[in-house]
Order: structure tokens, then C-alpha cells, then sequence
């Protein structure tokens, strides 16, 4: 392994979803031979890899190879190849037909996941579908020893698991039972198991049994959990054997075919495939989890290894623009790699390539909405295709390229039209774009008499910027919240479609280097050649970190390694090829963000806790002192060196290069006529000034004006970029179409760059893990002007808190102030929401405001967590703060803070000491967090100005809200109409002559308390108004719910009627006017308790709302708010439920609701971390309502606690059930329930605490969905 015999083919394949490309080196010639072909083409041939090396050996030696025959592999060395086999299966579904099995009491734990929805706006809340059948049970139970004396009264009954960690066998695997499902499902012709039972990580025993009982009853294939990822996390450990159990049986039918096509001399060639972890791997050890990435994972591996160190510096980000997506990655030195990412639809739990995909290419969908341009995320795929394409397509990305000229017909396949050889249709697309023209034209007219015309060319260019803007997006949030600076990266950048919009988005992102490999249009499959082999092994070690655990961590270590060094060893590879690195994956105790941590240096037995804690504060900006570092995992990594592929260094050249020919091209400024120069012609030390044309095989390289391109000494292109222009003149008068779509861009890519931030350095679970925050950016007034998407309860309602500040403050606010607030008076939601908030000065004069809200998990009050059930009064649910500098003139205040935290203040129990803050520190932290948050935004915000002008940015700034008010008026006049069609009832609609339509509806809390809601939508203007009069009077509770709160979910619902991303601000509430009777529970006092109004009346305000516009049936109504714990731990927890049903959609089953999106604890770190044991976590059957569509299940939840423990329930929707619509049936109301140790089961209603007993169970029956139409 690793000789060079230069007597023999060597074949590099990538086989992507629409071309299969080929890199070939031949014998006895110096060059290489590129081959492109379609992946599927059945007319002329059964599989393109194979076709690609029948003619290029057919074409090389001369020797005929009839297509029927099998390939002569004498003169094949080797053959290396990624293919998207995988990646088609999973994406189309059509995997092999697979069923699961899981321990009893979790047949639907993978359908729930995390409880979250993908699209918080999407009403039909669309999932992915489960890529397995049939769910079969296992009657087999294993708990994890976490209390001392448990461990003492039962030492000789405990096993210690591969982790270390001790473990109770409660119920052996009962095979008896097991065994005649295991038939059942054979019978169904379903061969093909995917297993993960509890803990399995640990203690794979019943895992193995199972599989043993498969095999022998006659499955085919069985896909262990512990086996692939003995990783703790039993959700994305069952989800990936579900992928694997799904894909390897095709992946193998596919590579069974492939091989079969050679003669019986191909055990003697070396054939190995890409993994989508950059390392290569033998045809039996090629699984399905591992392949999904197996075509991108070649061009991060091409990029990197041809352009890092050889060309360039800097680290890289790697940019692959193709037909329908883009895939953005990033290098410096060492692959950077994830264990777990989410990949049409599928979570999958192993080590691959951070590899981002964007849902952007040449395909995407190009549109004007509402006054802006729009591009994706749709595409309009290979078929139709762009309108060029001759197939009848919608204009895209592509149409806009070759209406600028950046795509050449010359240079493009003539493969289209009815016999497929006629080239790219510009007359069809100028058409298409000249009746879009007319239409932005009339619009900019309406707005604007005086605007002048746009031509087909400024509009073309025009969706070009947006699309590269929406690009620029995901790569500053790629490098962003890893802590790295976006403009100190060189682009490298290839793919079809990437080379034409480098250099517009390398300017975009402040970069002044582009770098461009020869092989730029199939660097994929040259990556192959550049690639390793690499073997993993991986297991579980659960220990605190020191002295004895490293010591018993290495002794892990060298066993994994002489394991993978084996394999290595039986595929060919000598020592001196094999390289080792070995890993140990690190968190801090109670956090659960774990770090895979490298060791550095060989010698240095104890690296590994420092060089944890410099990455940790490296992406997180801080470091967690006096907290001990847990150890998760032991992984190695075996690499065998193959020093295939190695560079060439071309002469330098003197010569005069020749041009081609000279095209137009249409830039920002005008016509250019633009040499073309083909890159196999040009030489190193050439230098080509912009505008120029660079064809490189099938990609074009645009390098636009004020840009230079320079060919280096290994034959790749090199761009230097001008930077941008400090200042770009814009009219502001009135909003330019294009500008504004951008502006969109940028404001949105503030609040979500804060968010990163902010998740990346805060401390507690709730935020890092749960997600429970906003960030949004202001205007000086207080409007809101973007508001990232994170907790849908926030949207908007932050907005009031910084127009109180505002008042509160006046003239009193400085450069380096920061706010502080959580009252409810002053804009709060509940007091556990915790809003910071920073003035923006420019000058000295205010130009915008900050903030960010996050959930503290606690606050103090009466109840540990916060969420005390029975509150009654504001100063019983901990620290309530109207108005604080947190940050004075730069100066943090932590005495004033701690004071405030630690003392809450009260005038009605001041003889009764409410307790403060139990988590101090964690407090600190997160507000310190959240500054800095604060800041990112600011710096980003005077980024914008500096680059276009303060008085731009803010006229961009009422624009966007301009923008967004138009989306809601156009809504408002279209839903008027399902509004006005209700089903006949006197009581609650009416129509006026004028157009006016009045709607009333109203709901109910369970203590009999009343929303009462009068929509009036005026359809002619757009505008509606939502009065809340006859709504109840305050409660003697806790579902008292702020103003604030209302605003959010009536800004929820706007927002997902719309249906388009339109960017959420103050413009979305301008057609609103919202009426709140002061004194109701939705207006209540300043002293009312309302830590339930943000959690539950939120919820019923929404149901009230979207009945209201006959969108859809009641949701579950509730978040069911759980939270247990003592003097030494707290916990809390939201529980999912149904979603109601729609008009043409059944509601989703087990799923978190409208106003919240909060991700559920997995059950292994849950019995890990906490004294519990879930029993049971599933689906609640037929809790839906009936109908023509029926609402979703709701959840059953089952927790037995393993000590005495305080534990309390705040819940609505126990009394009153979810609504259908249009005839259809009610939802199930919810249940709480707690089984005493003698199976006495006691209700507990909507709202108690109570201090349970070991061995006692609660159990939690959450609310299905209303149901939508009569049954037929």
C-alpha cells in the first residue's frame, strides 16, 4: 500500500445525483483525462461509473470493450469513488422496507425526538416521515446505579457497563415474547431490523440478543445502535441505525452490481469508496450511516489538501455551489468534523465533515413578493428547470446568469429541446424577464411617479445580489459561532454554478482572497485520490476527569488502537504508513456541551483537560471555574496513508496568453466587453486584470472589474479582491426593490448572529440546550426591526419592553449603558425571562437598540425553578426588576445586580422573606452572556453603517417595517374571504356592506375565566383589529398574562398566516390595533402573579386567535410545564403535544405547540443526570380529534422518582378540551396523575406541588388536537 505503479490506471469517481464525474491518470502519459457523464442515462448505459472507465480504458489501450462484457481489471491499480446512492434513497424514501425495535414503553420514542417542530411558522407542522414500517416492543429493562446506597444494598446483583458506569439488569430480555414479532414481521416480508434499546451504550447484552435471534429467525440485516455510535443519547443512537438499517442493503445491492461488472481479477485491485467523514473505506466496510456524505466529503477533502498550505495561508471556507443547494464548509489545518447532524430530515449520530448545506443554487426559484425580491428556497430542480432549459421551467438563479452573460450558450451543453442538442433558450428567458420587469416597474411606479424603469439586465443583477446575500448568510453564521472573524478566511470555490459568483460574494463577506483548484468542476471526485483510509473505533467511558480516570482512559485508548491499527494492517497497510490520533470527549459537569478533544502531544499524558478548556473558551468565550470535567467517550482514529495524488508544478511562462474570444457581460456599472481565456491554455505566472472570463473545463470563472487573477504554480486560479467601497449610495426616498431584500438579509443576520452568540456563551441548559431565547434589533424608537425566530412567545413582545426603557430613561442613556428588566409592567413576558437591553450609539447620537430575552432557570421565589404553581402575587415568583443598569458607562454592576437577585423586594409580604435567586452564579453568567450578545450586535450593526452610510441603513431600517406591513395588509385582505366563509352562526359573524368583516370568538382557562376575542378585518384596506373586551378580570393565579404576551401571539399567528419568511418587526403590527381591557387577566395590576400567562393563557390566546381566522383546529393549548428537584438540583421540562388539524392537513402528534418550540431532555441523559426513571415516554392514542382531518395525538408521560423530591405542575387544558373546527371533534383534555407505591392513582388537576416518595410515579397525560371538518 502506498507504491506507485505507474503502469496501471488509476480511476477518482464521484456519482452525484445529476452528473457522474470522472478523474483518470493513464499510463505513460503526464496529463490526466477528465470524464463528465449524466448518472443516469438508461438509453445508453446501465451505470455511469462503470461506463466512465469502459471508455476511457476502451479509448487508452485501443482494446474494444463491448458494453455486455465484463471490465478487464489487469490494468486497473485502483478505482475510488463517492456516490449519492445514499443520499437519493434518503431523500426520495426509498430505502429498504424496515421495522424497530425499542425497549417496551418507547415504541414512538424516535417519532417524538426532541418534541420541536422544524418551521415554527408552519401551521401543518411537516415533518419528515419515519423511514421505518412496524415497531416492535422488547420486553427488557436496564437502570443505571446513580445513588450510593443503592449501590451498596445491591452490589451483587450490579453489572458494570462498558462505560464504567454501573448498571441494574431490572428485566432480562424475554426472547419467548420477542420471538413471534420477530416472525410477525418476516411474514409482512419486512427482513431488514434496526434495534436500540435503553442504555444499550453501556450495556449492549439485550442489543446483541436481539440480533443473534434476528439473524437465526432469517433477517438479512440487523443495525445495532451500540454497535454503530456507543454514544449515550438514545434518540440520535436509534434514528441512526434506523438510517443505517434503511440504506445498507442498497448501498450493498448497488456495490454487489458495480463489482460484478469487473472480471474475477478485481480482489486484486484496490477499490475503496469515500465516507462522509473524509476517509476512505474497503466495499465491506461501507455502511449506510457513514455514506450520506460521501460526494461532498470528496470536494472538503479535494479544497483542503490542494489549496491550505500550497496556495494559500489562511484558513478556507469551502464553497460548492450546485443545482439546488450549496455546501459550505470550513478548513485550517485539520478536517473539522461534527458526530451528530440532521440530514433530510434523519438525525444521524457518527463522525462526518461539518458540512452545511443551503438551500440555494442555480435552480433557486426566482420571485417578487410585496414589494422585495425573493430567491429560493425553492428550486425549480432538473425538471422543468430554469426557463432556459426549454422544458417549460419558472425563471431561477441560472436564467439570471445567462441574462448577465456570466453564462456562455457557447460553452454550455447543447442538450436541450425535443432531441436534446440545441443549446440554452436567452430569447425565452429575456421574455419571462420582461413580463417580471413590467410587473416591478408598475410597482416601483405606485410607490414612486417619478422611479425610473428598471431594465431586464438591473433586475437580472439585482436577483443575483439577493442570491449571493443569501449565501453570505449561513457562511458568516458558520464561521461566526465557532468565535472565527468571516474576512480573515480565504473562499475556496468550486462546483458548477460557485466560480461565477465568487468574487461578488468573497467582496460580500469582506474577503480579499478566492481561490479556484484546476479540477474546480469535479474537484469531488479528484478529492478521492487526495483521501485516506481510515478506520474508527469508539467507546463509552463515563468518569469524572483526574488522576486515575486518564489513567484507565489510555489503557481504553491502546486497546481501541491496536484494534484499528489490525484492520489496517489486513487491508494492506504497513506501520510505516499508519498513523494514529486518539480523542477523548470532554464536558464540564452538568453541561451538555461535550467537545471531542484531540490529544496534541504524545508525550504529555494530562493534555487533554487543558486543551478542552482552550477550545471550550475558544468557541464559548469563557471557561467554567471550579467545575469538573466529565469524560464521555474514548475514540481513535486510524489513518492509512495512501500518497496517491500529489500535486504538480507547472514551468513558469513568459508567453503572452491567448484570448478565445470577447463576450458582454453585464456588471453593476454597465456592458463590459470581456475576454475569455480557456485555463488549459494559460501558465503559470500569468496575470489576468478583471473583467475577465476564465473557462475551466464546464465551469465559468467570472473575475469581475477591480479584481485580479493570477495562475499559480500548480495551474490553480487565484483571485485578489478589491474590498468594497466604504460607502454605497442608495435612494432612500423611496426603497429600492433589490436593496431591500438585502437589507432584510443583513437585519436578520444580526439577531441571528447574536443568537449564536449568545447560545455560544451562556451557561445554563435552558438556553444552551433548550434554546429558551430571542435576540432582536431596534430602532431609536423602540420598533422592532428584526427578530430572530427562536421562541415564538417572544416575537414582537420585546418591542414594548425597550419603548418603556425608553421613557424610563430619557435623556439618561449613555455610550456603554446596558439595561436590565423582567417586569411584567415594563414589557416582561413572566420573571424568569430576563431581558437585556444596550443602546446603539453613532456619534453620540442614538441610532438603534439591542436586546436579548432569556429564560433563567431561576429567578427565586417561592418554589425551586421558578415556576411556582401557586403564586398569587408577582413577589411570590422570585426577583422582579422594572428598571436596572446592569451596565453603567462600561462599568458592570454586579454588587446592585446580586442585590436585586438575591433580595426580592415586596410591599405587600414585607413581613415574609420570599426567597432569592438558588443559582447566582448561573445568573451572572447568562447576563453577562447576554451582553456580549448585545455587543456582536452592535459590531455588526456599525459594520452596516460603515459600509453604507448611517442615513441609509436607517432609512433601510423603515423600509424593512414598510415591507413587512404591506405582507400583513395583503394577508389580511386574503384571509378576509376563509374569514367571511365561516360556517353560518349569527351569534359570532357578520358582514358589512362596506367590506368590514367582524368576527367573535372566545375560549375558555379551566377555572371558568374567559378570552373573549372581536376580530373586525376591514378587507378593502388590510387592516384588522383584535379587541380582547369582555375577556375576564384578573385571577387570583398565575395566568395573568402581560400585554406583552398577547402582542407575541397575535404577531405569531400574523406571521404563519402570511406563510412567506417575511422579516418579523414592528411593520408586521402597523394594519393591527390590538384592545386590551386594563384590570382582565390579559391587562392584569403590576402586583398579579403571571408566571402561567407566558406558559399557558399565551397558548390559549393563539387557539382563540387562529379559530378566529379559521386557520385551524385547537393545539394541545398548554406547554405542561414540569418541575422537580431539591436543595441540590433543579429541573424543568415543557411536554409536547397534538397540534390541531387544518383544512387540508391532520394535526401532528407529540409535537411542541405555537408558542413554544423547547427541546425535551433525552431519556438516557435523564435517568443519567437525575433520580429518575422513565418508564414510559409515547404517543397518547386517539387523544385527536375526529374528522375529515384528524388532530394530532397528544404524549404519555411516565417518571418514577427514585428519592423524595418536591415536584410541581403548572397546566392548562385539563377541564376544558381543544377545540375542532368545522365539525370536527375535540381534542382530549389533559390529565396529571401520581401512582402511590401501593398503585394508588390520585388526580392531581391542572396546577399542584407536591413532595412525592421514592418509588412513587407521576404520570402526565398531555392534550390531543381539535379535529377539522365532519367525517364523510
Amino acid at each position: 500500500m502506498g507504491s506507485i505503479k505507474e503502469e496501471k490506471f488509476r480511476f477518482c469517481i464521484d456519482r452525484g445525483g445529476t452528473f457522474t464525474d470522472i478523474y483518470a491518470e493513464i499510463p505513460g502519459r503526464s496529463d490526466c483525462q477528465v470524464m463528465k457523464l449524466l448518472s443516469v442515462d438508461p438509453s445508453n448505459y446501465d451505470d455511469a461509473p462503470i461506463e466512465g472507465i469502459r471508455r476511457i480504458l476502451e479509448e487508452s489501450t485501443g482494446d474494444k470493450i463491448p458494453r455486455s462484457s465484463k471490465i478487464p481489471t489487469e490494468k486497473i491499480e485502483w478505482i475510488r469513488m463517492g456516490t449519492t446512492v445514499a443520499t437519493n434513497a434518503l431523500l426520495e424514501r426509498k430505502g429498504e422496507r424496515i421495522a424497530l425495535c425499542v425497549t417496551q414503553g418507547f415504541r414512538d420514542l424516535l417519532q417524538i425526538g426532541n418534541q420541536a417542530r422544524p418551521n415554527i411558522f408552519d401551521l401543518t407542522v411537516a415533518k419528515s416521515s419515519n423511514l421505518y414500517e412496524e415497531v416492535i416492543e422488547a420486553d427488557e429493562r436496564v437502570e443505571l446505579v446513580i445513588d450510593k446506597e443503592e449501590e451498596k444494598q445491591n452490589s451483587s446483583s450490579l453489572v458494570k457497563g462498558i462505560s464504567g458506569e454501573l448498571i441494574k439488569v431490572v428485566k432480562p430480555l424475554n426472547k419467548e415474547a420477542l420471538k413471534p414479532l420477530l416472525e410477525g414481521l418476516l411474514q409482512k416480508g419486512i427482513s431488514c431490523l434496526a434495534v436500540v434499546l435503553l442504555h444499550s451504550y453501556t450495556y449492549p447484552d439485550h442489543e446483541i440478543a436481539v440480533e443473534q435471534l434476528a439473524l437465526n429467525l432469517g433477517f438479512q440485516h440487523v443495525s445495532l445502535s451500540s454497535a454503530l455510535t456507543p454514544m449515550v443519547r438514545a434518540v440520535p443512537r436509534g434514528l441512526t441505525a434506523s438510517v443505517d438499517a434503511y440504506l445498507t442493503p442498497v448501498i450493498k445491492e448497488y456495490l454487489s452490481g458495480f463489482i460484478s461488472r469487473f472480471d474475477e481479477g478485481l480482489e486484486k485491485v484496490n477499490v475503496l469508496f469515500m465516507q462522509s467523514d473524509g476517509g476512505l473505506a474497503p466495499e465491506s466496510r461501507f455502511s449506510g450511516h457513514k455514506a450520506v456524505l460521501s460526494g461532498p466529503a470528496g470536494g472538503v477533502v479535494g479544497y483542503s489538501q490542494t489549496l491550505f498550505g500550497l496556495e494559500t495561508t489562511k484558513p478556507l471556507i469551502g464553497f460548492d455551489m450546485g443545482g439546488t443547494s450549496t455546501d459550505v464548509s470550513r478548513y485550517a489545518g485539520n478536517y473539522e468534523q461534527v458526530l451528530e447532524t440532521q440530514i433530510a430530515g434523519a438525525i444521524i449520530q457518527a463522525p462526518q465533515l461539518d458540512i452545511n448545506t443551503v438551500a440555494a443554487g442555480g435552480g433557486s426559484k426566482l420571485k417578487f413578493q410585496f414589494g422585495s425580491f425573493r430567491v429560493g428556497p425553492e428550486s425549480v430542480g432538473a425538471h422543468p428547470g430554469p426557463v432556459c432549459y426549454r422544458k417549460g421551467g419558472e425563471l431561477a438563479v441560472t436564467d439570471a446568469n445567462l441574462i448577465l452573460g456570466t453564462v456562455i450558450p457557447d460553452y454550455f451543453p447543447f442538450i436541450f429541446g425535443p432531441n436534446e442538442d440545441q443549446p440554452l433558450d436567452i430569447k425565452a428567458t429575456r421574455a419571462e424577464f420582461e413580463k417580471l420587469a413590467a410587473r416591478i416597474n408598475s410597482y416601483r411606479k405606485s410607490q414612486d411617479l417619478s422611479s425610473k424603469d428598471m431594465t431586464v439586465e438591473e433586475i437580472a443583477l439585482g436577483f443575483i445580489n439577493v442570491a449571493n446575500e443569501t449565501m453570505c448568510r449561513p457562511i458568516r453564521q458558520l464561521t461566526e459561532m465557532k468565535g472565527h472573524e468571516t474576512r480573515n478566511h480565504a473562499l475556496a470555490c468550486f462546483g458548477g454554478a460557485g466560480p461565477q459568483h465568487a468574487c461578488s460574494i468573497a467582496r460580500s463577506l469582506g474577503m480579499s482572497e478566492v481561490l479556484i483548484h484546476r479540477f474546480c468542476g469535479i474537484l469531488s471526485a479528484y478529492g478521492m485520490g487526495l483521501a485516506d483510509v481510515i478506520e474508527e473505533a469508539q467507546e463509552p467511558y463515563s468518569a469524572v476527569y483526574g488522576p486515575d480516570s486518564i489513567l484507565e482512559a489510555f489503557c481504553r485508548e491502546a486497546i481501541l488502537l491496536k484494534q484499528v491499527k489490525e484492520k489496517l494492517k489486513d487491508q494492506g497497510f504497513e506501520d510505516g504508513c499508519v498513523m494514529t490520533e486518539s480523542y477523548l470527549n470532554l464536558r464540564y459537569e452538568g453541561t451538555d456541551t461535550a467537545i471531542m478533544v484531540r490529544r496534541q502531544n504524545e508525550g504529555d499524558k494530562n493534555d487533554y483537560a487543558g486543551e478542552f478548556v482552550k477550545l471550550f473558551q475558544q468557541e464559548y468565550g469563557f471557561k467554567l471555574q471550579n467545575r469538573n470535567i466529565r469524560i464521555c467517550d474514548v475514540r481513535v482514529r486510524g489513518i492509512g496513508v495512501t500518497n496517491i495524488l500529489k500535486p504538480q508544478e507547472l514551468e513558469l511562462t513568459s508567453r503572452v496568453p491567448d484570448i478565445e474570444g470577447k463576450y458582454n457581460i453585464y456588471f453593476g456599472n454597465g456592458w463590459h466587453e470581456t475576454p475569455l481565456f480557456k485555463l488549459e491554455k494559460l501558465g503559470y505566472g500569468h496575470v489576468l486584470q478583471g473583467p475577465v472570463i476564465i473557462m475551466n473545463g464546464n465551469s465559468t470563472v467570472i473575475v469581475e472589474p477591480d479584481c485580479k487573477a493570477i495562475i499559480t504554480k500548480y495551474g490553480n486560479i487565484k483571485i485578489e479582491i478589491q474590498s468594497a467601497p466604504s460607502t454605497v449610495k442608495i435612494a432612500e426616498k423611496v426603497a429600492d426593490v433589490v436593496q431591500l431584500s438585502i437589507f432584510n438579509h443583513r437585519f436578520m443576520g444580526i439577531a441571528e448572529q447574536m443568537g449564536r452568540t449568545l447560545q455560544r456563551t451562556s451557561i445554563s441548559t435552558n438556553i444552551k440546550e433548550r434554546l429558551d431565547f430571542s435576540c432582536a434589533l431596534f430602532g431609536p424608537d423602540g420598533g422592532l426591526v428584526a427578530n430572530a425566530p427562536h421562541v415564538p412567545v417572544h416575537l414582537g413582545a420585546m418591542s414594548s419592553t425597550v419603548c418603556w426603557q425608553l421613557e424610563y430613561w430619557g435623556d439618561n442613556l449613555n455610550e456603554g449603558d446596558v439595561l436590565v428588566t423582567n417586569h411584567p409592567c415594563s414589557g416582561g413576558s413572566h420573571l424568569p425571562d430576563i431581558t437585556v437591553i444596550t443602546p446603539v450609539f453613532d456619534n453620540g447620537k442614538l441610532v438603534f437598540f439591542v436586546a436579548s430575552r432569556g429564560h433563567h432557570a431561576e429567578i427565586g421565589g417561592i418554589t425551586p425553578g421558578s415556576m411556582p404553581p401557586f403564586s398569587k402575587s408577582i413577589w411570590e415568583e422570585g426577583a422582579a426588576i422594572k428598571a436596572f443598569k446592569l451596565v453603567e458607562k462600561g462599568v458592570f454592576k454586579e454588587e446592585g445586580i446580586i442585590k436585586l437577585l438575591q433580595s426580592p423586594q415586596s410591599d405587600e409580604f414585607s413581613a415574609r422573606k420570599i426567597p432569592g435567586t438558588r443559582r447566582l452564579q448561573d445568573n451572572l453568567s447568562d447576563l453577562r452572556a447576554q451582553v456580549a450578545a448585545n455587543q456582536r450586535g452592535i459590531s455588526l450593526i456599525k459594520e452596516l453603517i460603515e459600509q453604507y452610510g448611517l442615513d441609509t441603513v436607517q432609512s433601510y431600517m423603515t423600509h424593512v417595517q414598510t415591507n413587512a406591513e404591506e405582507a400583513v395588509r395583503e394577508m389580511l385582505k386574503s384571509v378576509s374571504t376563509r374569514a367571511a366563509g365561516r360556517a353560518p352562526n349569527s351569534e359570532n359573524q357578520e358582514t358589512n356592506a362596506d367590506s368590514t368583516i367582524v368576527v367573535e370568538e372566545e375560549d375558555y382557562m379551566d377555572d371558568g375565566s374567559i378570552i373573549h376575542l372581536k376580530l373586525t378585518i376591514d378587507a378593502k384596506k388590510g387592516e384588522a383589529t383584535f379587541d380582547f373586551d369582555g375577556t375576564s378580570p384578573e385571577v387570583y393565579g398565575n395566568w395573568n398574562a402581560p400585554e406583552a404576551v398577547t402582542a407575541a401571539a397575535v404577531i405569531y399567528c400574523l406571521r404563519c398566516l402570511v406563510d412567506i419568511d417575511i422579516p418579523l418587526n414592528q411593520g408586521c403590527l402597523a394594519p393591527v390595533k390590538i384592545r386590551i381591557p386594563p384590570g382582565s387577566f390579559l391587562s392584569p395590576s403590576d402586583k398579579a402573579a403571571v408566571v402561567g400567562g407566558n406558559v399557558l393563557t399565551s397558548q390559549r390566546i393563539t387557539d382563540v386567535v387562529l379559530t378566529a381566522f379559521q386557520a385551524c383546529a385547537c393545539s394541545q393549548g398548554c406547554m405542561n410545564n414540569l418541575t422537580f428537584g431539591d436543595d441540590t438540583f433543579g429541573y424543568y421540562e415543557t411536554i409536547g403535544g397534538g397540534s390541531g388539524a387544518g383544512p387540508s392537513w391532520d394535526g401532528t402528534s407529540g409535537v411542541q405547540c405555537h408558542m413554544t418550540n423547547t427541546r425535551m431532555t433525552d431519556p438516557e441523559i435523564f435517568e443519567q443526570r437525575y433520580p429518575v426513571i422513565l418508564h414510559k415516554f409515547g404517543l397518547r392514542e386517539k387523544s385527536g380529534g375526529d374528522g375529515l382531518h384528524r388532530g394530532g395525538n397528544g404524549l404519555v408521560r411516565e417518571i418514577e422518582f427514585r428519592r423524595p423530591i418536591v415536584v410541581s405542575v403548572l397546566s392548562e387544558r385539563r377541564v376544558h378540551a381543544p377545540r375542532g373546527l368545522n365539525g370536527g371533534g375535540d381534542g382530549a383534555h389533559g390529565a396529571n396523575y401520581l401512582i402511590k407505591k401501593d398503585k394508588r392513582k390520585v388526580y392531581l388537576g391542572g396546577k399542584n406541588t407536591v413532595e412525592v416518595q421514592a418509588g412513587e410515579i407521576l404520570q402526565i397525560l398531555t392534550p390531543g388536537g381539535g379535529g377539522w371538518g365532519s367525517q364523510l
